[in-house]
C-alpha cells in the first residue's frame, strides 16, 4: 500500500510537541513528510525570534535529525514553479511549489486560508489541519499511530509524560480531536 505524501508547512514545524509525533509517525512510515530548506528557515527564525532562549545551534540540529531519519523528506529543484503560482499570500507560493514538485497529496498547516482548495485543486493537492491530518492518519495506519504516539510518550524525559499528560498537551497545540481519538488507546500509548 502507498504511503500518503504529505508536505508539512513551517506552522506545524514550529512547536516541538507537534513536529515530535510527526517525526516518530515518519519514522514509523506512517506517512512520507516532505519540507524544502526554506520552510525550515521559516520555522526555525520564528522560533528564534519568539524563544530568546534557544540558539539557532540547537535548532540546525534538530533540522539535520528531521533531514536524516525522514528519508527523501527534502524537497529541492521546486523553486521554478513559485513565479507561476497564484495564492492569497504570496510568501506561501513556495511551499505549494514544494508540494507540486514532490508530488505531495496534502499540505499539513494550521493556515488553511492561505490555501484555498480552488487554488490546489489543479494540483490534486489538499490543505489539511494538522488535527484532521493525523485523524486520518489513525484511521488508515491504527498501528503505526499507536506505536509513533507511544516511542514518542517514551522518549520524553525531561519531564517524563503520562499518556494523558501528554493528550492534554496534544489539545493545547491544537489537535482536540487527535487526543480524544487517541485516548480510546491509552493503554496501548
Amino acid at each position: 500500500m502507498a504511503v500518503l505524501t504529505a508536505l508539512l508547512d513551517a506552522c506545524v514545524i514550529y512547536p516541538a510537541p507537534l513536529r515530535d509525533l510527526l517525526m516518530y509517525l515518519a519514522v514509523e512510515n506512517v506517512y512520507q513528510p516532505r519540507w524544502s530548506n526554506a520552510i525550515h528557515e521559516e520555522w526555525i527564525r520564528n522560533l528564534l525570534a519568539n524563544r530568546p532562549d534557544l540558539r539557532r545551534e540547537q535548532l540546525e540540529r534538530t533540522r539535520t535529525l528531521m533531514n536524516t531519519h525522514a528519508r527523501d523528506s527534502l524537497v529541492t529543484g521546486y523553486e521554478v514553479l513559485i513565479g507561476s503560482l497564484t495564492l492569497p499570500d504570496p510568501d506561501d507560493r513556495h511551499v505549494l511549489a514544494a508540494a507540486i514538485h514532490s508530488r505531495a497529496a496534502i499540505i499539513v498547516t494550521f493556515n488553511l486560508a492561505d490555501f484555498p482548495a480552488i487554488a490546489l485543486a489543479s494540483y490534486g493537492i489538499e490543505a489539511e489541519h494538522p488535527d484532521v491530518f493525523i485523524s486520518r492518519l489513525i484511521d488508515t495506519s491504527t498501528d503505526g499511530v499507536l506505536a509513533a504516539t507511544k516511542r514518542l510518550r517514551e522518549a520524553l524525559k525531561d519531564p517524563p509524560k503520562s499518556v494523558e499528560e501528554l493528550l492534554i498537551t496534544l489539545e493545547a497545540i491544537g489537535l482536540p480531536r487527535t487526543a480524544e481519538r487517541l485516548r480510546a488507546y491509552s493503554e496501548r500509548i
